[in-house]
Protein backbone atom coordinates (compact mmCIF):
# COMPACT_ATOMS: atom_id res chain seq x y z
CA UNK A 1 0.00 0.00 0.00
CA UNK A 2 1.41 3.20 -0.99
CA UNK A 3 -0.28 6.29 0.83
CA UNK A 4 -0.02 10.13 -1.40
CA UNK A 5 -0.51 13.75 0.39
CA UNK A 6 -0.64 16.29 -1.56
CA UNK A 7 0.15 20.00 -0.72
CA UNK A 8 0.49 23.03 -2.37
CA UNK A 9 -2.98 24.03 -4.00
CA UNK A 10 -4.91 27.55 -4.27
CA UNK A 11 -6.28 30.74 -5.85
CA UNK A 12 -3.49 32.68 -8.57
CA UNK A 13 -4.27 34.79 -10.74
CA UNK A 14 -3.79 33.85 -14.45
CA UNK A 15 0.41 34.61 -15.04
CA UNK A 16 1.18 33.10 -11.81
CA UNK A 17 2.68 30.18 -10.39
CA UNK A 18 1.92 27.27 -8.11
CA UNK A 19 4.42 24.92 -6.88
CA UNK A 20 2.49 21.41 -6.04
CA UNK A 21 4.43 18.32 -3.68
CA UNK A 22 3.02 14.99 -2.77
CA UNK A 23 4.93 12.79 -0.52
CA UNK A 24 4.56 9.02 -0.47
CA UNK A 25 4.47 6.76 2.03
CA UNK A 26 3.96 2.75 2.80
CA UNK A 27 5.28 0.59 0.11
CA UNK A 28 7.30 3.20 -2.00
CA UNK A 29 10.63 0.90 -2.87
CA UNK A 30 8.96 -0.37 -6.01
CA UNK A 31 7.40 2.82 -7.31
CA UNK A 32 8.17 2.70 -11.02
CA UNK A 33 6.17 5.98 -12.14
CA UNK A 34 4.57 9.43 -10.37
CA UNK A 35 2.53 11.64 -11.93
CA UNK A 36 -0.45 14.43 -11.51
CA UNK A 37 -3.49 14.54 -12.79
CA UNK A 38 -6.43 16.77 -12.88
CA UNK A 39 -9.98 16.88 -13.39
CA UNK A 40 -12.06 20.20 -14.02
CA UNK A 41 -15.67 19.97 -13.23
CA UNK A 42 -17.93 17.88 -15.60
CA UNK A 43 -15.23 16.71 -17.16
CA UNK A 44 -13.26 13.61 -17.06
CA UNK A 45 -9.23 13.02 -15.38
CA UNK A 46 -6.44 13.74 -17.71
CA UNK A 47 -2.63 13.05 -17.06
CA UNK A 48 -1.29 16.40 -16.55
CA UNK A 49 2.61 15.12 -16.18
CA UNK A 50 4.29 12.31 -15.32
CA UNK A 51 7.94 10.33 -14.19
CA UNK A 52 9.49 7.32 -13.73
CA UNK A 53 11.81 6.35 -11.28
CA UNK A 54 14.83 6.98 -13.51
CA UNK A 55 13.75 10.89 -14.33
CA UNK A 56 11.92 9.95 -17.38
CA UNK A 57 9.15 12.79 -17.93
CA UNK A 58 6.41 12.92 -19.95
CA UNK A 59 3.61 15.83 -20.61
CA UNK A 60 0.46 16.80 -21.43
CA UNK A 61 0.96 18.68 -24.76
CA UNK A 62 -1.14 21.94 -23.43
CA UNK A 63 1.41 22.71 -20.25
CA UNK A 64 4.38 21.66 -22.01
CA UNK A 65 6.53 24.04 -22.09
CA UNK A 66 4.59 25.87 -18.27
CA UNK A 67 4.40 22.95 -16.08
CA UNK A 68 7.72 21.20 -14.58
CA UNK A 69 7.30 17.67 -12.77
CA UNK A 70 10.23 16.39 -10.85
CA UNK A 71 10.96 13.96 -8.01
CA UNK A 72 13.32 13.57 -5.14
CA UNK A 73 13.68 9.53 -4.89
CA UNK A 74 15.36 9.95 -1.20
CA UNK A 75 11.94 12.02 0.36
CA UNK A 76 9.41 9.77 -2.14
CA UNK A 77 8.22 13.40 -3.16
CA UNK A 78 7.22 14.46 -6.57
CA UNK A 79 6.67 18.25 -7.37
CA UNK A 80 4.47 20.18 -9.75
CA UNK A 81 6.06 23.42 -10.72
CA UNK A 82 3.20 25.16 -12.73
CA UNK A 83 4.24 28.16 -14.03
CA UNK A 84 2.11 31.07 -16.61
CA UNK A 85 -0.95 29.72 -15.17
CA UNK A 86 -4.10 29.77 -17.30
CA UNK A 87 -7.72 29.39 -16.42
CA UNK A 88 -8.29 26.81 -18.21
CA UNK A 89 -5.58 25.46 -15.79
CA UNK A 90 -8.55 25.73 -12.91
CA UNK A 91 -9.19 21.86 -11.76
CA UNK A 92 -8.30 19.22 -8.59
CA UNK A 93 -4.97 18.08 -9.13
CA UNK A 94 -4.28 14.93 -8.21
CA UNK A 95 -1.27 13.10 -7.32
CA UNK A 96 -0.95 9.19 -8.89
CA UNK A 97 1.84 6.50 -8.06
CA UNK A 98 2.15 3.31 -9.59
CA UNK A 99 4.50 0.16 -9.79
CA UNK A 100 4.42 0.23 -13.47
CA UNK A 101 4.41 2.84 -16.36
CA UNK A 102 1.06 2.91 -17.36
CA UNK A 103 -0.48 4.16 -13.75
CA UNK A 104 -2.20 0.46 -14.04
CA UNK A 105 -3.58 -0.40 -10.09
CA UNK A 106 -2.52 3.11 -9.32
CA UNK A 107 -2.54 4.81 -6.09
CA UNK A 108 -4.58 8.56 -5.98
CA UNK A 109 -3.89 11.31 -2.99
CA UNK A 110 -7.06 13.00 -1.80
CA UNK A 111 -6.28 15.54 -4.51
CA UNK A 112 -5.77 19.70 -4.10
CA UNK A 113 -7.85 22.34 -5.65
CA UNK A 114 -6.06 25.14 -8.23
CA UNK A 115 -7.94 27.75 -9.23
CA UNK A 116 -6.88 30.56 -11.60
CA UNK A 117 -8.54 33.58 -12.18
CA UNK A 118 -8.77 35.50 -15.30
Amino acid sequence: QVQLVESGGGLVQAGGSLRLSCAASGSTLSIKTMGWYRQAPGKQRELVAAIDSGGYTNYKDSVRGRFTISRDNAKNTVYLQMNSLKPEDTAVYFCSAAYNSMFRNAYWGQGTQVTVSS
